[in-house]
């Protein structure tokens, strides 16, 4: 066994359930069946982890981006209280669509509750821990392609690209097939550092950090070493329009647990360069945890260098 085939085993420990992403799409498409038909829509697709194939289980939300016809909402757009209306139109379409109690297309939705850019949408009881939701966000597309997005607290209307994101990541994982699973990883990796650092933040610096052209170990220890710089500089929009990702993301943990990672990393690849790859699976178990198979005890009969860990056949499924 080798350091890939732990890597590989590893990975499935991080991935989604495919269920879980099954039914997940399941429910996306019933929203976009329901809702692309309705006078004034002129797209519905989705948007977030789910639509970049990038999230960590349990999968318990979708997003999704309805674009209006400005025409048909000429006043939206504008200071105001626009906003707040936009997000109440589709609170009532989704009630008639899809309510739990009379919907026309589908019973589905128990709850739906406009937030301040989009309305949540309780599939689960509200109450329910982790209740699945979906989230959907009326917008207006401008004329360089960019979207119109309301927030109702602030009663305005701003400029936003989530489609810029969501073709960065894919053009990522066309260079490198490892590209999104090894996001997953970096975003299960920031659990551990003490300080909460918003998923997004670790997307977008492995947009940046993480390179595509080499192995996954090499890949991570690159990572390391360059997010520990480029998070001093800010983690903000890449597509340049909503500023910073995290205002009250405390930079000095990250960039200490950055630091402290990219350690173990050089470590870690240098006893693989060394043909250590016990001690490289060690480290690489200090840096990730208990999911990541440990070397065999060795005994009179056990060949060193072998991993405790049963083979399995290792399939990267969309997950989006």
């Amino acid at each position: 066994m080798d350091l890939t085939k732990a890597f590989d085993t590893f990975q499935q420990t991080v991935n989604a359930d495919i269920e879980q992403v099954r039914l997940a799409r399941e429910r996306r498409d019933a929203f976009k069946g329901a809702l692309k038909g309705e006078p004034g829509v002129l797209e519905v697709f989705g948007s977030g982890s789910l639509a970049r194939s990038t999230q960590l289980k349990p999968v318990h939300d979708v997003d999704l981006i309805m674009v209006f016809d400005a025409a048909a909402y000429p006043e939206w757009g504008q200071p105001g209280d626009s906003s707040a209306g936009a997000l109440e139109v589709v609170r009532e379409m989704v009630k008639r669509l899809l309510g739990d109690s009379g919907g026309t297309v589908e019973e589905l939705v128990r709850l739906a509750k406009p937030r301040d850019r989009a309305v949540k949408c309780f599939i689960d009881p509200p109450e329910q821990d982790d209740a699945f939701t979906v989230d959907v966000m009326p917008v207006l597309r401008q004329a360089d392609n960019t979207l119109l997005v309301p927030s109702k607290r602030k009663e305005c209307w701003s400029t936003a690209d989530p489609e810029y994101l969501i073709a960065q990541v894919k053009e990522r994982q066309e260079n490198w097939s490892y590209f999104r699973p090894t996001v997953r990883v970096l975003k299960l990796w920031r659990h551990g550092v003490p300080t909460k650092v918003k998923s997004l933040v670790m997307e977008v610096l492995a947009l940046k950090c993480l390179p595509t052209d080499t192995t996954r170990p090499q890949a991570l220890k690159a990572f390391f070493t360059a997010a520990a710089v480029e998070v001093n500089y800010g983690v903000v929009d890449p597509a340049g329009h909503c500023g910073v990702i995290q205002p009250d993301l405390d930079t000095e943990a990250l960039r200490t647990a950055l630091e402290s990672a990219r350690d173990i990393a050089e470590e870690a690849c240098a006893a693989a360069a060394d043909g250590d790859s016990d001690g490289a699976a060690l480290l690489w178990r200090e840096l990730f945890g208990d999911d990541l198979p440990a070397p065999e005890e060795k005994s009179s009969g056990t060949a060193a260098g072998s991993f405790l860990y049963v083979p399995r056949p290792v399939v990267d499924a969309p997950q989006g």
